[in-house]
């Protein structure tokens, strides 16, 4: 008798985990969908605005970075930045209490929609990192209302919402996998594999049944270099590598040098601080003619295209843009802003032998956000799933773990990590 009960607790148990990991994913996927299409109209009503006066961002987008500022630092300071760096903070802590707060479903509905603003505003920010936090806080969620809460459950939670939102967010499943493993934990559970699995494949099959089978940049179909075209491979590593690592010291909060007196001031002003950025980025987009703003996904899809609206000097009007607005201190994410950094560094390396437009912004792609993050296997697999390019897969690995490796020499630290834990650091205080 005892052992038919133990037997019943047992099934109950399992089947109360499969059903948090399905269940849940499919949520995430609905709601990153969801996401991805307020977050493409808030993006058309600025591009409306800048379609009836191109001034207009000089007043708009520092009053919205102001206001964004004010009201994430009044009512939701933990919505700060892309949401990644709290889902690994939320693995890595033992606290059951901090890790509820850092996934609260209602901090992760703020970001979504305060990003929703920045996008709204003209903001150089994604959609990712939130669409990370959310699948997190959701899987998280509905999985301890389902009475699952031991430590290797719940890291299996996080792990499989996170993942299942990057799936999600750009039709990428395999992507999802490679970015729970390499980038959000680094001591990866292998019996919760099966689960995490399953769990992104019905995040990304939500997009898929509802959207149809799609490539987040249409099926581009770069081509594997030959002879002379491998020095596209070297010459993408060294600038990803070096933007990127350039990258990770300039948003990085440090109390060293200039950037510590920075980071100083906007501690002390933040709203007049994220004014001020909003400021200097919509200078920035009078000489990009207006190019800089939101996720840079219509430069990136032309140039991919063949048909660049952009000239050479996008590369750092963007890169500036990028930084501004992480620096604003206002929520969302850098995944498809730093593609559309790489994807840049194409005209610039034309004049290499055997060049090709649409296999160096491929390259490129890959190579500076693998110099951002310091996951080389998150980039290339992304990047490859993105544009459907296959063939591309080896001198995709080959630039981004050279341009890892060059950014680690530039900036020892991981951003996302490093972020996280200075944002447990911040929070044990309070907890104290």
């Amino acid at each position: 008798m005892r052992r038919g009960r133990r037997l019943l607790r047992s099934r109950w148990r399992g089947g109360r985990q499969q059903l948090a990991f399905w269940v849940g994913a499919l949520l995430v996927g609905l709601v990153a969908l969801a996401f991805a299409w307020l977050a493409d109209q808030s993006f058309a009503l600025f591009q409306q605005l800048l379609g009836s006066a191109a001034w207009l961002p000089l007043l708009i987008t520092p009053l919205g970075f102001a206001t964004l500022a004010w009201a994430t630092q009044r009512w939701f300071a933990g919505a700060k930045g892309s949401g990644i760096p709290q889902v690994i903070a939320a693995l890595e802590t033992p606290s059951r209490g901090l890790r509820a707060q850092v996934l609260a479903l209602p901090l992760a509905a703020a970001r979504l929609c305060l990003t929703l603003g920045a996008l709204l505003v003209g903001g150089s920010v994604g959609r990712e990192g939130p669409t990370v936090h959310v699948g997190a806080a959701v899987l998280h969620a509905f999985g301890t209302r389902l009475g699952l809460h031991g430590r290797r459950a719940v890291a299996g939670l996080i792990l499989a919402g996170g993942a299942a939102g990057i799936a999600a967010a750009f039709n990428t499943p395999l992507a999802g996998v490679v970015f729970a493993i390499e980038e959000l934990s680094r001591t990866f559970e292998q019996r919760f594999s099966g689960l995490v699995l399953t769990a992104v494949l019905i995040g990304g099959a939500v997009t898929l049944g509802l959207m149809g089978h799609y490539s987040y940049f249409g099926e581009v179909g770069g081509h594997l270099p030959v002879g002379w075209g491998w020095g596209e491979v070297p010459a993408c590593a060294l600038l990803g590598g070096v933007l990127g690592g350039v990258y990770v010291k300039l948003v990085l909060p440090s109390r060293r040098g200039w950037i510590g007196r920075l980071c100083a001031l906007r501690d002390r002003t933040p709203v007049r601080f994220a004014g001020a950025c909003g400021l200097v980025l919509a200078l920035l987009g009078l000489p990009s003619g207006n190019h800089v703003f939101g996720t840079g996904y219509q430069e990136t899809h032309a140039l991919l295209e063949g048909q660049p609206v952009t000239d050479g000097a996008f590369l750092l009007w963007k890169f500036l843009a990028n930084v501004v607005s992480y620096l604003a201190g206002i929520p969302g994410g850098l995944f498809s802003p730093s593609l559309s950094i790489g994807a840049a560094f194409a005209p610039l390396l034309a004049w290499l032998p055997g060049f090709n437009l649409q296999t160096c912004a491929l390259l490129g792609m890959g190579a500076y956000l693998a110099g951002v993050t310091r996951s080389p296997l998150t980039a290339s697999v992304i990047v490859l799933e993105l544009s459907h390019s296959p063939d591309l897969a080896i001198p995709m690995l080959a630039a981004s773990l050279m341009a890892a490796a060059i950014s680690g020499w530039i900036a020892p630290v991981s951003l996302y990590h490093a972020l996280a834990h200075q944002f447990l650091d911040r929070l044990a205080p309070a907890k104290a």
